[in-house]
Order: structure tokens, then C-alpha cells, then sequence
């Protein structure tokens, strides 16, 4: 059956939001770090990529692998969050930004994560790690979040410990964090506040580590987490999200060199994120913006619809008009059932690679009567030889 395209239709006047495949946009953040990545969550829109897929050391930031893990655990009952957890001599044996553990504590499970969170303490992830290692050491521990990393999509890290400590193997791409917070955003709602937590005082042991590093916390501009990372191998990085309305944007930021310039970068990309990209609905969930012909069916054409509403991210300056175009294989063969995937919505934005989004069955085609199907064949066989076998247009 030949490839069927639509006459081009002109979608203009949009508002709203979603995207089943990522863009990235044309009109990039010119960004001071080594590697960046930047998506809207809700369209999976990619506003920025550079150096997105290159495996580097992710410091302090690989933590939110551990806390995946964690929370994983806690939501299957192999934790609980009131539950002590033992202090090992290796765990206690890091140094850097630790809570200051020692071998005569039992730590409870969350002020272990507060204290990976808020504290970035090292020694509270290799305590979380060899309670949940296949094997009962870090190294375990780290092995199990290199293959759950794969199987979340994460192609490019690869985990030498629990905590970022500089390894020359331990590995993460900022496109892999920024999956990672995706996930730590939508599978854990229930644990996500406490990324936005400022201030920690565990036990009034550490005076001078109580304070979130997250430069944005303390901004309003709706940033809520989620982790800053820094060796004098990395630099300064920041897997950082913030919601304005309802759109959310997530970042990671790796390789800056000053602390002060990590803050002004950050803040910098989450301004223009929400200031230079707007939502857009181009399609309304049930609304047919096409009719496919059918073959063999009791009705000669169904209406092709999208399943939820389409949208999309669009820069604020381009013209609202959108250029679009709905291809599929066919006519379509009965029986057809309502919501089955038939074609796709071929959209070409100003400024932006074109994206392709499903478009479904209205309703249901029953298989035609024999006297149907015939009339069917005789209309589809004049009509192809009437086009030409080069015509592909319906």
C-alpha cells in the first residue's frame, strides 16, 4: 500500500502541552560549561545539547543514582525510612563532605538521605550502599546501579562507588543525569520535596555543612532540586529543576569553573528556558484532523485523532502558525478498532526540527459486506489509475 500524505495544514492560535519524541531547538543557550542538557519534563522537549552524550566525572552528582536506589528500596519495603542503619569503618573512613559518622552510630534511613540531599555526605551513602549491595560491600553496590542505570535508559554511566568519589572509571553523560532526574521526579513524588530542603542539622555534629550548595533554592524562580556536584577533576556542576505554572525544566550543567559561575549559569538557563519557549496545543485529544481511507471496511474512511491533546514547545518569537501534515500507509485495512495507532502528525515548526506525533483511529470499521468490499476495490483500482502509480496524495 503506498505511503498516503495529507495536503499540508496550517495549525495556528496554540496553548498547552504534550510530546510523546524530543526536539532540540535551534536557538541554543551559548553556556560556559563543558557539557550541557536541557529538556522540558511535560514535551520532552530538548532545548539544549552540548556534549550531552559524553561520559565524564559527574562528582557529587552520581549521588541521585544512590538515592534512586533508595528510594526504590523504601517504596518496596526492603527499607524503611525509621529504619537504623550500622556505620561501617569504610564508611566512616571518607573524607570531604561527610555528616561526620563514625563506628559507634545507627544512623535512621532518613537522615541518611537527608544527610546525601541537603549535606552531600559520602559517608552516608556508602552506609545506604553496603545496606543494599547484592553483596554487602560499596563496590556491589556500585556494580548493581551501573546495571539499573541501563535498564532506565542510562547508556552512559557507569558507577565506581556510591558517592562520586574521583574514580578514572566512574562515569555519567549530563544526558544521563538528566534522565536520572526525570525518573527521581516522577516515580518518587512522595520523596522529591526534600530536594528542595535548604538547611539540615543533623545531630549538631557538623556546624559548618548544614547548608543545601544548590544556588537556586534560595531564588524565586521555582527551582526545587536537585543535586550540585564538584571535584578539581569535574569542576562545578548542577543537576538542577524548576517548575513556573505548569511547565517544568530540568538541567544539568557540568564543568564550570568557579562556584559563583555555576550559580550565574544555572540561574541564567532557567530564565531563559521559561522566557524564550512557550507551550503550544496544535491538536485536540478526539478532534479528527484527517480522514484515512479504508479498505475493505463498512465505511469508506475513519477519522484520524490524537489521543491526547498535542503539544508542543515553541520558541516565544516565532510565528504561532505551524506547518504540519499527516502521513500513513494505506488505505487502511478493516477491521479497524477506535484507538488504534494509524498515522502520524508530521509537525514542522519555525525554528525547530519537525516532529512526529501518533495519530489514532476515531472509532471503529467493521469488515464490509461482500458487495462493500467490492465497490471498495473498483473505487481505490479507478482512482490509482486515474492518478498515476506516481500520486500518492489522497
Amino acid at each position: 500500500m503506498p505511503n498516503c500524505v495529507s495536503p499540508a495544514l496550517r495549525l495556528g492560535a496554540l496553548a498547552a502541552l504534550w510530546l510523546c519524541a524530543s526536539a532540540s531547538a535551534v536557538l541554543a543557550f551559548d553556556t560556559k560549561a563543558r557539557a550541557a542538557y536541557v529538556m522540558d519534563q511535560g514535551t520532552n522537549t530538548v532545548l539544549l545539547d552540548k556534549n550531552a552524550n559524553e561520559p565524564l566525572p559527574p562528582a557529587s552528582m552520581s549521588k541521585l543514582m544512590t538515592l534512586y536506589v533508595a528510594f526504590e528500596a523504601v517504596r518496596d519495603g526492603r527499607l524503611t525510612m525509621e529504619e537504623e542503619l550500622p556505620v561501617s569503618l569504610h564508611a566512616m573512613s571518607y573524607k570531604g563532605s561527610t555528616m561526620f559518622l563514625d563506628t559507634t552510630d545507627r544512623v535512621r534511613v532518613e537522615d541518611l538521605i537527608r544527610g546525601i540531599i541537603v549535606l552531600s555526605g559520602n559517608d552516608a551513602c556508602a552506609v545506604i550502599a553496603e545496606a543494599l549491595s547484592p553483596d554487602g560491600t560499596e563496590a556491589g553496590f556500585a556494580r548493581y546501579m551501573t546495571r539499573r542505570a541501563r535498564e532506565l535508559g542510562m547508556t552512559e554511566s557507569t558507577f565506581m562507588n556510591s558517592n562520586g568519589w574521583p574514580d578514572p572509571n566512574h562515569r555519567m553523560s549530563v544526558k544521563d543525569l538528566a534522565i536520572l532526574a526525570k525518573h527521581l521526579i516522577e516515580d518518587f513524588p512522595e520523596f522529591y520535596p526534600l530536594f528542595s530542603e535548604t538547611e539540615f542539622d543533623f545531630d549538631g555534629r557538623a556546624p559548618s555543612n548544614t547548608l543545601n550548595r544548590n544556588p537556586l533554592l534560595q531564588l524565586d524562580i521555582g527551582a526545587d532540586g536537585l543535586k550540585t556536584g564538584h571535584t578539581e577533576e569535574a569542576g562545578y556542576g548542577l543537576v538542577g529543576s524548576a517548575k513556573q505554572g505548569d511547565r517544568r525544566v530540568i538541567f544539568v550543567i557540568s564543568g564550570l569553573n568557579t562556584m559563583a559561575e555555576r550559580a550565574e549559569e544555572s540561574e541564567a538557563i532557567v530564565n531563559w528556558s521559561f522566557r524564550q519557549f512557550a507551550k503550544k496545543t496544535i491538536a485536540k485529544a478526539g478532534v479528527a484532523v484527517e480522514q484515512a481511507e479504508v479498505w475493505m471496511g463498512n465505511s469508506p474512511t475513519v477519522g484520524l485523532v490524537p489521543a491526547q491533546d498535542l503539544e508542543i514547545l515553541l520558541p516565544t518569537l516565532s510565528n504561532d502558525a505551524v506547518k504540519a501534515e499527516v502521513v500513513y500507509t494505506g488505505p487502511v485495512t478493516a477491521p479497524i478498532q477506535a484507538g488504534q495507532q494509524l498515522a502520524e502528525l508530521v509537525v514542522k515548526p519555525e525554528d525547530l526540527p519537525e516532529m512526529r506525533l501518533p495519530l489514532v483511529a476515531a472509532s471503529d470499521v467493521g469488515t464490509g459486506g461482500f458487495p462493500v468490499r467490492v465497490m471498495t476495490a473498483v473505487r481505490v483500482l479507478v482512482k490509482r489509475f486515474l492518478n498515476g502509480p506516481e500520486d500518492n496524495a489522497t
